[in-house]
C-alpha cells in the first residue's frame, strides 16, 4: 500500500528508543526523511546510525523552555521544511495525587504539554501555507483513565488533548490534520521499568502491544489516505481500558 509519504519531511522528537524510534523507522520505510532528537548524545548517534542516511538528529532536552522551538528550527534548516510533526516526549517521573508537588507539575507540563505546543507553533504555520501537513501527538491512555502514580503525566497529556482539539478546529480547512494516539501498554523500556511496580496495572500474562505496529499506525495517520481523519484521539491498548 502506497501511503504517499515519499520525500515528506518528518520531525519525530524523543525517538532514540521506544514508540518514537519505531515511528521514525516506519516513516523512513515509507520513503520519508526524518529528523529525530534525544537528550543523550551517544544514544542519539546510535539511533541515527541505525535508522540510516535519510535520518538526522539533534541533541535536545525537551524539558528546557524553548527547546521545542529550537528543535523545529534545526529540523527545518536541515530538511528545508516540516510536513509531518509527530509530537512526542519522554514521560516524567512517578507522581501521586495526594502529594503532587509544584516541581512535579512543572516537569510534567514542560515535557508533555509545552514542548508539543512549541513544536506546533513553530511547524504548523508552514504546513498551512503549503496546504498540506500532519500533526500526530503520542499521548497516553491516561487521558481517558488516570493511572495511580502517574498523575502529573496524565494531567499534562489531558491538557495537550484539549489543545490539539482546539488546533484542529483552527486548521482543518487548510489541508492540515491534527490527531493524537493514546497508547496503552507497549513493550518499551519505559513499560518494562514500571512492570511489577505499584504503577503497573496490567497484571501477569496480559498481552502488550508491539512498537512496530504502533509505528505503522502513526504512519497511516500521516498518510495521504488519512486526509479526512482529523480531531481524533485514538486509544491503542488492545481493548484493555486500564492498560498503560
Amino acid at each position: 500500500m502506497n501511503l504517499g509519504l515519499r520525500d515528506r519531511r518528518a520531525l519525530v522528537p524523543a525517538a532514540t528508543t521506544g514508540l518514537g524510534f519505531a515511528t521514525a523507522r516506519r516513516l523512513l520505510a515509507e520513503g520519508a526523511r526524518v529528523h529525530i532528537c534525544g537528550s543523550d548524545p551517544g544514544r542519539l548517534d546510535a539511533a541515527v546510525r541505525e535508522l540510516g542516511p535519510r535520518c538526522s538528529g539533534s541533541v535536545t532536552d525537551l524539558a528546557a523552555p524553548g527547546s521545542g522551538t529550537a528543535l523545529a528550527e534545526s529540523a527545518t534548516a536541515g530538511m528545508g521544511g516540516i510536513d509531518i510533526l509527530v509530537a512526542n516526549a519522554p514521560g516524567p517521573g512517578a507522581s501521586h495525587a495526594i502529594d503532587l508537588s509544584q516541581d512535579a507539575v512543572d516537569q510534567a507540563m514542560r515535557l508533555n504539554f509545552m514542548s508539543a505546543v512549541e513544536l506546533c507553533t513553530a511547524t504548523v504555520p508552514g504546513m498551512r501555507r503549503r496546504g498540506w501537513g500532519r500533526v500526530v501527538a503520542i499521548t497516553s491512555l491516561a487521558v481517558r483513565e488516570p493511572f495511580v502514580g502517574l498523575t502529573g503525566s496524565g494531567a499534562a497529556r489531558a491538557a495537550l488533548t484539549v489543545y490539539l482539539k482546539s488546533l484542529n478546529d483552527e486548521v482543518r480547512e487548510d489541508g492540515v490534520t491534527v490527531n493524537s494516539i493514546q497508547p496503552g501498554s507497549h513493550e518499551t523500556a519505559r513499560y518494562l521499568a514500571f512492570a511489577g511496580t505499584a504503577v503497573d496495572r496490567d497484571g501477569p500474562g496480559r498481552r502488550v502491544g508491539s512498537p512496530d505496529h504502533f509505528g505503522a499506525l502513526v504512519a497511516f495517520l500521516c498518510s495521504e489516505l488519512a486526509g479526512y481523519v482529523s480531531g481524533a484521539g485514538l486509544p491503542v491498548a488492545g481493548g484493555y481500558q486500564h492498560a498503560w
